[in-house]
């Protein structure tokens, strides 16, 4: 238990291997590349470093963007996150927001064009690339030309252009001018994104030579440029969350086994590995901070506390379990530091989910334990043996003044069960519940006790003469 804990603490004091070149700031003007397919992966990235940014108080996000597209549902999705987010947003296509890109693109405040680039052909297709099904087809253009033409609305641009992105069966029209005839998708150059129509420009709002350009012509500080990069660690992500409520099992069925076998060490080794697995996953996912993992640890150390210097003051011990469960929940439920929580079933579902699962398996598995480990010679010490003598009530050996009827300071006897800190002795010929002042004693250890005191027998190793 003591060394899992020590390797628990030790995480704490790693550095931050997931953060930026240069730390995130008041007022950073925070440079996310999106790049390669849009994917699950890259939403996992560009929430976790949103967040980081709400927490900095930066003062704008820019999308750096070359992508052919991607799967449609992460593009909802990473538009709903830059949608509620209170940091105003950009996007520089340098050189390629098709599909989903574009879609993207539509999410964020401005949109710059380097000097050769394209942005549109939003169409849906299948993973495989495939057509999808002309019903099918007419429906996922229905839904999501609507949804997306709302988002275009919202942040300025002409609505009219979503339907050129996504739909063959429209023409595009913006006032009298004719931007795309029916039958074919609408892909813009920089050129033609930035041609002045209806009083405004047609989508982009101007041609940049790089990223420092962007920034100069939004009026924001090139100073103050922080450039994110996804980690190594990134593909792992979606894999961890879904993996969830075993790693929360195989943390908590370790530490039950580093209780009931102290000084054993692997069983709390691979608590350890296990909560930090689940902490780093969901760090690395967007979901949580690592003030959530400090808090886990604050909890396991009220409990160690409890176990080894207050045994019997339950409320540490629960206090410390009350730390522990609102850390697995908070990192698992999706809220942003610059917005207000909204406790909706979404909120709850998956951390109500994942830890249900977690307690329904660790009760079957522990009464497993409980019930066929034993007999194993590796862990015959996890549990009292059945066929020990039931040991009498504490109550029943101490009389009404406080002292023990038959019991005194100084007895000697031997521990017939591990006490950790708690277990059954044998003083005289007779069984006893006893406790210790916090170690862990063997069976078969010579004891002695050492005070009687509020209705407990506290014991200790025998001092040889």
């Amino acid at each position: 238990m003591k060394g899992a804990l020590l390797f628990l603490l030790l995480a704490l004091s790693l550095p931050n291997s997931f953060a930026t070149e240069k730390p995130m700031q008041n007022g950073s003007i925070v440079v996310l590349p999106v790049s390669g397919p849009v994917s699950e992966v890259q939403f996992f990235f560009l929430r976790r470093v949103l967040k980081n940014a709400e927490s900095a108080d930066a003062a704008a996000l820019i999308l750096d963007m070359d992508t052919p597209g991607g799967d449609l549902k992460s593009t909802e999705k990473i538009v709903q996150m830059l949608g509620k987010s209170p940091i105003p947003t950009y996007t520089y296509v340098n050189s390629n927001a098709g599909s989903a890109g574009a879609l993207i693109a539509l999410g964020t405040k401005k949109i710059f064009m380097s000097p050769v680039s394209a942005i549109g052909a939003a169409a849906p297709v299948a993973g495989s690339g495939q057509e999808i099904p002309e019903t099918m087809n007419a429906k996922i253009v229905s839904y999501y030309s609507g949804y997306f033409r709302s988002v275009a609305q919202k942040n300025g641009y002409h609505a009219e252009l979503v339907d050129g992105f996504m739909n063959l069966d429209k023409e595009v029209k913006i006032g009298d001018q004719i931007i795309n005839p029916k039958g074919s998708l609408l892909t813009l150059s920089a050129q033609e994104a930035t041609r002045p129509i209806s009083g405004r420009s047609l989508l982009a709002s101007g041609i940049a030579t790089d990223i420092a350009d962007v920034v100069k012509q939004c009026g924001l500080p090139v100073d103050k440029l922080v450039l994110t990069k996804p980690s190594g660690f990134e593909n792992l992500a979606q894999w961890i969350t879904l993996l969830a409520p075993f790693l929360l099992l195989g943390g908590v069925l370790g530490a039950y086994l580093e209780l009931k076998a102290p000084g054993f060490g692997v069983p709390g080794i691979i608590s350890a590995i296990c909560f930090l697995l689940f902490f780093g996953g969901h760090y690395i996912a967007g979901l949580t901070g690592f003030e959530m993992l400090a808090l886990f640890a604050l909890g396991v150390v009220f409990i160690a506390l409890e176990l080894i210097f207050f045994p019997g003051i339950f409320v540490v011990a629960l206090s410390g379990a009350a730390m522990i469960l609102t850390s697995l929940f908070l990192a698992m439920a999706d809220f942003y530091p610059a917005q207000p929580i909204t406790f909706s079933y979404d909120f709850f579902l998956t951390p109500m989910l994942n830890l249900s699962i977690t307690i329904l398996l660790a009760c079957i598995f522990i009464g497993l334990a409980s019930r066929y480990l034993p007999a194993l010679p590796l862990f015959r010490n996890l549990s009292l043996s059945s066929n020990l003598a039931p040991g009498p009530s504490l109550t029943n050996t101490i009389s009404n003044t406080g002292t023990a009827s038959s019991l005194f300071a100084g007895n000697e006897g031997i521990a017939i069960s591990p006490l950790h800190p708690t277990g059954r002795a044998q003083i005289g010929q007779e069984h006893f519940d006893v406790l210790t002042e916090g170690e862990f004693i063997a069976a078969g250890t010579p004891i002695q006790i050492l005070k009687i005191m509020d209705q407990k027998i506290i014991v200790g190793p025998r001092i040889q003469t």
